[in-house]
């Protein structure tokens, strides 16, 4: 189970005055920026190249969204106007994540590594 703080805008939070707060929001920016990536990349069917490794987030999250494993995202979004555009790109983002398909396709034997295909139908 994963939590994501969500997006972190440096206005709206304050993290501006506060350098510890600051690093903390880049980070948690940085990371849900390589989500949408590889999130993108497994929308678009582009398995040759998808980029687990560009923070640590999605490189453990690696197993649970290119292996045989369940994927579910809850988004939370906040009515009022003031989170308007917040509220669009987490919209977006789960747009996104609703084309992308989990696993490559093919299931893993645990004891001799062998691939199968899995069909889809």
């Amino acid at each position: 189970l994963v939590d994501l703080a969500g997006s972190e805008r440096l206005a709206a939070s304050g993290s501006g005055d506060d350098p510890a707060l600051l690093r903390e929001a880049q980070f948690i920016n940085k990371s849900l920026s390589a989500l949408g990536n590889v999130v993108g990349a497994l929308a678009r069917g582009d398995r040759l190249h998808v980029p687990y490794r560009d923070s640590r987030l999605t490189f453990l999250l690696q197993p649970s969204l290119s292996g045989d494993a369940k994927c579910l995202a809850i988004l939370n979004v906040a009515p009022e106007q003031l989170h308007q555009r917040e509220a669009l790109s987490t919209l977006r983002f789960g747009q996104q994540v609703t084309k992308c398909t989990p696993g490559g396709g093919e299931k893993k034997c645990p004891k001799c590594g062998h691939r199968e295909k899995i069909d889809k139908a």
